[in-house]
């Protein structure tokens, strides 16, 4: 059985597939030429995931302005996400991975504990990828209220 490689900094990033909030499939070779900021959290519309995305919208123009698009990824459904988006007024896409696919690939699909119980789930981590497709930067330890800053550099 093969085991999926782990997304490295330096390494081209996975390919990935998958619908957005409207149904619309997007692709990684989409964002050819620009540089993405890839987050992946476990769900829409829990406290931790709206801090992150309401960070990210508050601060989405600067991201714009250093040459960022953003797509968020959970395995939540696009009706949900919709939902989301319309809620907090979210500008940037959600891609719905209910098959875990995009999310086994990065590799950020694994064991999790939460108030002492342990199981499987979205590890919430950021793949901050190049114009030319290469993963830059990859964060770990997320700060929810300070997302853009760790985008940017700025903490």
């Amino acid at each position: 059985m093969s085991k999926t490689k782990k997304p490295a900094i330096g390494k081209k990033a996975p390919d990935f597939s998958a619908p957005d909030q409207n149904g619309k499939i997007r692709t990684l070779e989409e964002f050819h030429g620009k540089k993405l900021v890839l987050y992946f959290y476990p769900e829409d519309d829990t406290p931790t995931c709206t801090v992150e995305a309401c960070d990210l919208r508050d601060n989405y123009r600067k991201l714009l302005k250093a040459g960022y698009a953003i797509l968020g990824v959970s395995p939540d459904p696009p009706k949900k996400h919709l939902k989301f988006i319309a809620k907090y007024k979210l500008p940037f896409d959600l891609l719905s991975d209910e098959d875990l696919t995009i999310c086994k690939t990065y590799c950020v699909w694994d064991w999790k504990t939460l108030f002492g119980r342990t199981y499987m789930g979205v590890l919430r981590t950021t793949f901050i990828i190049d114009e030319n497709g290469i993963i830059e930067e990859i964060i770990y330890k997320v700060k929810s209220k300070m997302h853009s800053e760790q985008i940017l550099g700025e903490n």
